[in-house]
């Protein structure tokens, strides 16, 4: 395994394995011997990684700011040039602009060479039928889902059949050509998705189903699991 690749494995393994980790574990994983794996330690510390511990006790990465994202190598920077290429292209305007942002800011803090490799990436997105812009009511359904908090819509169904429903929005899903919302309608008392085209009204509210969201995205999938 060339130096450098063998760096980025290194420095995957102290973020995913559980701290502290012996040299012994991280010598096995990267193919080398202890003390080429002392050697790599010393490389990352100078490259700016901050990492705690010594020979006989194990090591723990601390997160530090200068080191992502100057240590992507090239598949990842072209997985999050590709990956935010998508939300550019099919998410609502603010997931849209936070896409363009993201991927500016990370390309600016590249190394030269890692750069280009974003402005040049191999892959792209595109689509022979380009998919319509994402409802702008998925932004406040997401605040409220990531604050745990009740919304009231006026809902309008495929037959013209307008219902009011206070629904607990748990997920926003994306597939090709649409979206929906994934929530626990309060009205049926049941799980339901919703197309956001077809709500009329949104009003936000102080009624929070803390901590139910992520019992009940368990409880969701397992009934996906079970044929439900």
């Amino acid at each position: 395994m060339p130096r450098t690749d063998r760096l980025f494995r290194l420095l995957h393994l102290l973020r995913s394995l559980p701290p502290p980790v012996t040299a012994a574990r991280l010598a096995e994983e990267t193919g080398v011997s202890e003390r080429t794996l002392y050697r790599d330690i010393d490389s990352l510390r100078a490259a700016g990684a901050l990492i705690d511990g010594e020979a006989g006790y194990g090591y723990r990465l601390t997160e530090d700011p200068a080191v992502p994202p100057q240590m992507f190598d090239r598949h990842e920077v072209e997985a999050l040039v590709l990956g935010l290429s998508e939300v550019s292209a099919t998410g609502d305007t603010a997931l849209a602009e936070a896409a363009d942002r993201a991927l500016a800011k990370i390309t600016a803090r590249l190394p030269e060479r890692v750069a280009q490799q974003a402005a040049h990436a191999v892959s792209m997105v595109y689509r022979f039928r380009p998919s319509a812009r994402a409802s702008e009511l998925l932004e406040p359904l997401r605040q409220a889902s990531w604050q745990e908090r009740a919304v009231d819509i006026t809902y309008r169904d495929r037959l013209g059949a307008r219902t009011r429903r206070r629904i607990w929005p748990l997920s926003v899903i994306f597939l090709e050509q649409r979206q929906f919302v994934l929530a626990w309608c309060c009205l049926r008392q049941g799980f339901r998705k919703f197309d956001p085209e077809q709500i009329e009204t949104l009003t936000d509210t102080e009624d929070s189903f803390r901590p139910h969201r992520v019992p009940l995205l368990r409880d969701y999938v397992d009934q996906l699991r079970n044929g439900g």
